[in-house]
């Protein structure tokens, strides 16, 4: 006979109210910026609200997978690894989220299983229902013991085998936490069908009944398109989805990303929401939203800026520095142009003074490993020679740091341990207190105090002695060399409050010149563009305006790929 036992669910708050998004069709259609949009409606009607993300991968966390297979891996600022979905989720409402937000079949399973080890069960045949299913529902109910409002989005497409258990326990759900307290919404895709030149809603009725027929009846249906979605579509998608013709929001893609929440919003998606849930509406502001939309979509100039690094042929894998990069340039008014470079194109001097010769800005991105290093060095140093506006996130600030160690301080063949275990001067290593640690023990993770140095660029940029910045790395300035490298004209303009890690390096007789140990794109926001990204693109906007042959003060010019000899850009 088989026995189950029941676990108590972490109990959620009276007055909760959950809103659960799915996705029909296919993958990729904007269920995770449609539930951050939403979000930020009601968070703008004075709600509390929080997104969490279920992943239906058995991994236990994204972190040690390739960027091809997953895309960019966002850190919240108590170190978990996350989705890059939690970066919209954070960008939209402008609050930071941990890592109770982000759940995987890999978590979930682990601490089922870990409790079946420990006895936790009392013998009891461990199964998918219940004891999957109430782990799930648990997550959920933790994230709602302070807001007003949560809403989840479950990962994958419905139909989908690895999302079952999710979408049986969001079923179940509602029947936990009352009726009136649950709200679902379905977001699907309308296909454009060319030959026949119209919009087919049939899969996003075969997507509604296949949600409907594990008993989940899809309150609200965004419909995505890339054409409008009328509204004999629309009629045909509610009669076949068993809901009002009002429920039926059309949702045609964007111009800009973050024009996503005023097009909701126009079409009543964030009041219809609360009209569901029995909740009032309060008075919505967004004027600051569509003075930020107007400013994205009335650029006054553009700038072009050269993106290095390896996995270029999926910009997802640098989600949060592509986002970056637009708020600063909305924050300038101009269309910031990304020139996306492959750092093994770069394969010498000549090679990269050739491909970056028209960058007003160049900006080394975040890595592990030693493929494309050399070319990521290469980059840095024509940034250096000609002047050109430089920031380097991460790997990109140690980059600099050897580029420099080894072109003006005279350290030859001077690496990092991680790209050269047999570099002679190792003038990036793994701190002596973390050798022989387990790797997952060596890596920062989350959100440290970074001290900034008084009168240079980044106390300039920042206008604040103190501050708090995201980490997701394993090797650190070596501070044997740090003397060595000053007196060279490299500055330590930001370190740990002990002053033991280097956290900010620059140099200060340059137009601009600054790298970060940190990843400053995770906290950079529509409204609030970061400084360190809005400095550069700002000095990128100064570049494009320097007459031809005539650099700034500091601009020694680019060396000619021929001669060698400097020439200006």
């Amino acid at each position: 006979m088989i026995c189950w036992v029941v676990v108590a669910l972490s109990e959620p708050v009276s007055g909760t109210k959950y809103i659960f998004v799915t996705g029909g069709v296919v993958s990729s259609i904007g269920k995770g910026t449609s539930a951050a949009a939403l979000g930020m409606l009601l968070k703008n009607r004075g709600y509390r609200v929080v997104l969490q993300k279920f992943d239906p991968y058995i991994n236990v966390d994204p972190g040690t997978m390739n960027p091809y297979q997953h895309g960019e891996v966002y850190v919240t600022e108590d170190g978990a690894e996350t989705d890059l979905d939690l970066g919209h989720y954070e960008r939209f409402l402008d609050e930071n989220l941990g890592r109770l937000s982000n759940v995987t079949t890999g978590s979930v399973y682990s601490e089922v299983i870990g409790r079946e080890r420990r006895g936790d069960y009392l013998g009891a045949t461990v199964q998918v229902i219940p004891h999957i299913t109430n782990e799930i529902k648990t997550r959920i109910g933790r994230l709602g013991q302070d807001k007003d409002i949560v809403i989840t989005e479950i990962g994958g497409t419905v139909g989908d085998i690895e999302s079952l258990p999710f979408l049986e326990a969001i079923r179940q759900f509602r029947n936990d936490v009352g009726r009136h307290n649950v709200l679902y919404v379905h977001v699907s895709y309308v296909p454009y069908i060319e030959a026949a030149g119209e919009l087919k809603s049939k899969p996003t009725q075969h997507s509604t009944q296949s949600l409907r027929g594990i008993g989940i009846s899809p309150d609200v249906l965004i419909c995505r398109a890339d054409h409008p979605v009328g509204e004999d579509v629309r009629r045909k998608i509610a009669l076949f989805g068993d809901t009002e013709l009002e429920s039926v929001i059309p949702a045609e893609t964007s111009p800009t990303l973050y024009e996503i929440p005023l097009r909701l919003h126009d079409s009543r998606l964030d009041e219809l929401v609360l009209e569901k849930l029995g909740l009032p509406a309060p008075p919505v502001d967004l004027g600051e939203w569509r003075g930020l939309v107007s400013r994205l979509r009335q650029a006054e100039e553009t700038v072009k800026v050269a993106i290095i690094g390896k996995y270029i042929k999926l910009q997802d894998a640098y989600l949060s520095v592509v986002e970056a990069l637009g708020h600063a340039g909305g924050a300038h008014r101009v269309s910031v142009e990304l020139d996306w470079v492959d750092s093994e194109e770069l394969t010498d001097r000549a090679a990269a003074g050739r491909r970056l010769s028209g960058a007003d800005g160049i900006l080394v991105l975040p890595g592990f490993g030693d493929r494309g290093t050399e070319g990521k060095v290469e980059a840095a140093r024509y940034a250096r020679e000609s002047g050109t506006p430089y920031l380097g996130l991460c790997l990109g600030m140690q980059i600099s740091v050897i580029e420099f160690a080894r072109n003006v301080a005279g350290l030859a063949g001077a690496n990092s341990t991680e790209l050269d275990q047999d570099t002679p001067h190792p003038v990036i290593d793994i701190m002596a207190d973390q050798i022989g640690v387990d790797l997952g023990g060596t890596m920062r993770l989350g959100s440290y105090p970074c001290k900034v140095k008084p009168g240079t660029l980044a106390s300039r940029l920042y206008e604040d002695e103190l501050v708090d910045e995201r980490h997701r790395h394993r090797y650190e300035v070596n501070n044997e060399y740090r003397e060595r490298l000053e007196t060279a004209g490299l500055a330590w303009s930001g370190t740990s409050p002990d002053g033991r890690l280097v956290e900010i390096a620059e140099i200060q007789d340059h137009p601009f010149y600054i790298g970060s140990q940190f990843h400053p794109e995770f906290k950079s926001r529509p409204l609030k563009p970061h400084p360190l990204l809005r400095g550069f693109v700002g000095a990128c906007k100064d570049a494009s305006k320097s007459p031809a042959g005539t650099p700034e003060d500091g601009d020694a010019g680019a060396p000619d790929p021929e001669t060698g000899e400097r020439v200006a850009r």
